[in-house]
């Protein structure tokens, strides 16, 4: 299957899931980050602010500042992405493709061990990803090469096998939560 044709099945695929079930869904996901390894040893989260039918991450950013960590979040100049650390979670607004952003523009995340939290369409076991195809989490990823990457999805955004292009990056692990057909 193509990525055009991959997005556009499972964004079909999240339009049909009820805002119960996300919440449920995002709930069940959160507990399995928290017991991670990769989110125990972080200092600090880069997350991002989910939008549509993604797995709720405000949640998972609040519960992230309670446990003492610091938490950035991405915003877009335009072709290229910058997180920012947010210790106001509210302080955003509709940004670039009308996802929240941090309203301010600064102070710049600096935390190079930071956990990115990543966000995509579809995902298999060796980590590959189907991103948006904006390329900014890519492109993020190969300027800073040591961030663990942890992704969160439903089960049916997991493949058995993703073909991938030489510039995507795969991520370190893949939780997902099973969902009720």
């Amino acid at each position: 299957m193509d990525k055009k044709a991959l997005r556009a099945e499972i964004r079909a695929k999240k339009r049909a899931l009820t805002e119960e079930q996300i919440v449920r869904y995002s709930e069940e996901l959160a507990q399995k980050l928290f017991a991670h390894p990769l989110y125990q040893a972080a200092k600090s989260i880069y997350g991002y602010m989910s939008y549509n039918q993604e797995v709720r991450t405000m949640p998972i950013l609040r519960q992230a500042q309670a446990d003492g960590k610091r938490v950035a979040v991405p915003k877009v100049y335009g072709d290229t992405m910058k997180f920012l650390w947010l210790d106001d979670l509210n302080a955003v607004a509709p940004g670039a493709y009308n996802i929240p952003e941090p309203i301010a523009d600064g102070p710049e995340a600096d935390d190079e061990t930071a956990l990115v939290l990543m966000p995509g369409l579809a995902f298999d076991p060796e980590g590959h990803r189907c991103g948006y195809g904006g390329g900014f989490y890519d492109k993020f990823l190969a300027a800073h090469p040591a961030h663990p990457t942890l992704a969160l999805c439903y089960g049916f955004q997991m493949f058995d096998h993703l073909e991938t292009d030489d510039y995507d990056i795969p991520v370190d692990a893949v939780i997902s939560a099973e969902v009720d057909e």
